[in-house]
């Protein structure tokens, strides 16, 4: 079992507080500073340092955080196999990041369960910063993510290598005639939300371009992809998506691709866990079964 002063450790790190993280582990501020001056004894390293009120992590802190985070999701990964042996039934938790888990996840779970008939799936959405928080507070065992993380703390594998497309309805009249990126500043387009991992890695692509989403005037911020693409199929607007999200719509004919000369945009799909977790291979047999290896 973890140390419980390591839960300590873990509570002053969300607060960088003495007296919250005591009032949420319901002891007294003493007990806090005893629990982290074991742990620096212990260890040989000063944790934390102190500047009048304010508390940081030191360079050492921010090491056994990393590890701190890393074995208490191990903990309760541990748990949760213990509860499958005692009969509860074997259980899948993980996080997937809006596009994947509505339209990759589907097809990667019917190849799962056809491995692990009666497997209870519970699978978090979220953008990649909230199922980052979910990974490190040990609430999903791991997660899909379209957007940016730290390689430094969670072991990864490409799960897919998605492209762009502009797309838009099959009878839509442009402003003017369209053979660059630049050329559909006119028309109006829809984008995700703010903190969306489709938006972020768009947003990037742009500013390499030297663009920016406020160079297009007629801007709409929608938070649901179905939305989005109705619209665009009824030619209210333009959208950039990724391909697996319009995939069944280009079928159909519903809408269509935008040709452009200077578009090249392909993003990973990334499968991530914690960095140094002992069931390293777990998420590895996880990831080749969910991938159709």
């Amino acid at each position: 079992m973890l140390d419980f002063r390591v839960d300590t450790f873990l509570a002053v790190c969300r607060y960088m507080n003495f007296t919250k993280a005591a009032g949420e582990l319901h002891i007294t501020q003493p007990a806090v500073s005893h629990h982290i001056h074991f742990l620096e004894e212990k260890y040989g390293v000063r944790l934390f340092e102190y500047n009048g009120k304010k508390v940081s992590l030191t360079e050492a802190g921010n090491v056994f955080l990393s590890a701190a985070v890393t074995m208490k999701a191990d903990e309760l990964h541990l748990k949760k196999m213990m509860e499958q042996q005692s009969g509860k039934g074997r259980r899948l938790v993980f996080g997937a990041t809006m596009t994947i888990g509505e339209y990759v996840m589907p097809e990667a779970l019917v190849r799962f369960l056809g491995v692990y008939p009666g497997t209870a799936v519970q699978m978090a959405v979220g953008d990649t910063r909230e199922l980052l928080a979910k990974l490190n507070n040990g609430e999903i065992e791991f997660a899909l993510v379209e957007g940016f993380f730290q390689k430094k703390e969670y072991d990864f594998l490409v799960f897919a290598s998605e492209p762009f497309v502009a797309v838009c309805a099959p009878g839509y009249e442009f402003h003017q005639a369209v053979r660059k990126l630049e050329d559909l500043l006119p028309e109006r387009i829809f984008i995700r939300e703010p903190g969306s991992g489709t938006r972020y890695v768009f947003e990037r692509y742009l500013e390499g371009k030297n663009l920016l989403l406020q160079d297009f005037p007629d801007l709409m911020e929608i938070s649901n992809i179905g939305a989005m693409k109705h619209l665009v199929a009824r030619g209210q607007g333009i959208t950039f998506l990724y391909e697996a999200a319009v995939k069944e719509e280009l079928n159909k004919g519903t809408l269509k691709k935008i040709q452009l000369e200077d578009f090249h945009l392909i993003h990973d799909f990334t499968f991530i866990w914690r960095k140094g977790s002992i069931f390293e291979p777990y998420f590895q047999e996880l990831f080749h079964i969910l991938h159709g290896d």
